[in-house]
């Protein structure tokens, strides 16, 4: 999966830079998170968070004009971390 993520990265960057005008310029952001979803339950929480992601930008980690913590997402991830403790113990349903 990590090598057609890079490759899609990369042909992309190239393509955006020739129309830009911008060799060598950075598109992407450094990394990607990447999670398996286990339960309908996450997916759910997912699907919410990317539906509002773009409202809670004034909250986001990566923006330097933040005004606080993003609650959403610290509660979408500890729910993640708690489905995969219950599949990793053996008590996922």
């Amino acid at each position: 999966m990590g090598a057609i993520i890079r490759s899609f990265k990369s042909v992309v960057t190239r393509r955006i830079n020739i129309m830009r005008n911008t060799p060598g310029a950075p598109v992407w952001q450094r990394n990607y998170y990447e999670h398996i979803i286990r339960t309908d339950r996450a997916l759910n929480a997912i699907r919410r968070y990317i539906a509002d992601n773009p409202r809670r930008w004034h909250l986001d980690r990566k923006n330097i004009h933040r005004i606080g913590d993003d609650p959403l997402a610290q509660e979408i991830w500890d729910m993640l971390q708690q489905d995969d403790d219950r599949h990793n113990s053996g008590n996922a349903p």
